[in-house]
């Protein structure tokens, strides 16, 4: 029942405060602005990540027993929120964002939640601190630029943390299962809004707090026995957002669109992977379902592998690689033949 009551309260909280957050953002000016690589039309309000953070963190308060075990990265959540905000108000630079996530994702390694696999020796905390803080890093950024249509980000977050909560309480993880049960109450009652024509958007805020703590969760979580497999689960479930960074980053850096880290995060086309789906053919709808079956096909396949050999695990992640291989390939070669027949057209 306290579970539920949980769930619910985060439910309800992000859902009601939403009509707040929507008339704050027109009223503050905090607005998206139609554009570039953005679809929408309409100048859209910001502030949707803010009644998510707020259904998150009232339903923590009320579980503050359960949870005080996973205090820095609540405040690490927090953290990311202020810096996301900030920026959806007053849009900071490429170089001072990653600095203060590079500074909040060292903070959560130094409280005991790292990737842990090396073997024993005198650089082994100073490598799995950088993979951390690289792992971190990589996951929030991914889930902001997936943030591109309707009920993309949200929706794949609560897919994604559903199969993390599947296998929490299967392994008796309860405090952290809750948290995880949390976050997808407050996404829930989020996408509503955001499927509505009178819609509201995460903004940054929402996104990154979303993929801050997607990853952290993957680190404080006890997959598997086997090193292999723990490092794998977390992979598959959140297989979509690493997809899309790496294929958009090979992609930018193939083409000479970027040279650098900075380039790379200020960079906002329209290549990322649902764009590509759109440009296919896909509706926008259409899109974001086919990426929410693909996310949920990749957890349960994480799923079935908690506490399997690393044999298993390994074939699993080399079944994800061909599939994302063969998306990846018919995603170029599709769009390569659309510019030709535009062209053709054009000529």
């Amino acid at each position: 029942m306290k579970t539920l009551f949980a769930f619910v309260v985060s439910f309800g909280v992000a859902y009601l405060c939403l009509p707040l957050c929507r008339w704050l953002a027109f009223r503050l000016n905090i607005l998206d602005f139609p554009g570039g690589r953005k679809i929408h039309r309409i100048a859209t309000p910001l502030l949707g990540g803010a009644a998510v953070y707020t259904g998150l963190l009232i339903a923590a308060l009320f579980n503050l027993e359960k949870l005080y075990f996973f205090a820095p990265l609540l405040l690490g959540a927090t953290l990311v929120f202020i810096v996301g905000l900030i920026s959806d108000v007053k849009e900071l630079s490429a170089r001072l964002r990653l600095g203060c996530q590079a500074l909040i994702a060292l903070f959560i390694a130094e409280s005991g939640m790292r990737i842990s696999f090396l073997p024993a020796g005198p650089w082994k905390h100073i490598a799995e601190t950088l993979i951390t803080i690289i792992w971190i890093i990589g996951v929030t950024n991914a889930y902001n630029y997936l943030d591109g249509l309707d009920g993309l980000a949200a929706g794949s977050a609560v897919i994604n943390l559903f199969c993390f909560g599947i296998i929490l309480y299967k392994t008796g993880q309860y405090p952290l299962g809750l948290l995880a049960l949390i976050l997808m109450g407050a996404c829930l009652g989020f996408l509503p809004y955001n499927f509505k024509k009178s819609k509201i958007f995460l903004g940054e805020a929402g996104s990154t707090l979303l993929g801050f703590t997607l990853a952290s969760v993957a680190l404080a979580g006890d997959w598997a026995k086997d090193d292999i497999a723990r490092i794998s689960i977390p992979v598959l479930i959140l297989g979509v957002p690493i997809f899309d960074m790496v294929f958009t980053t090979i992609m930018r850096i193939w083409e000479g669109k970027v040279k650098t880290i900075l380039e790379w995060l200020r960079y906002g086309g329209r290549d990322h992977f649902h764009h590509y789906l759109v440009d296919l053919g896909f509706s926008p709808v259409g899109a974001v379902v086919f990426i929410y079956v693909l996310t949920f096909s990749l957890g349960l396949n994480a799923v079935m592998i908690s506490n399997e050999s690393a044999t298993r695990a390994i074939v699993t992640l080399c079944q994800a690689a061909i599939v994302f291989g063969i998306i990846a390939t018919l995603m170029v070669v599709g769009k390569r033949r659309h510019s030709g027949w535009e062209k053709k057209i054009k000529d």
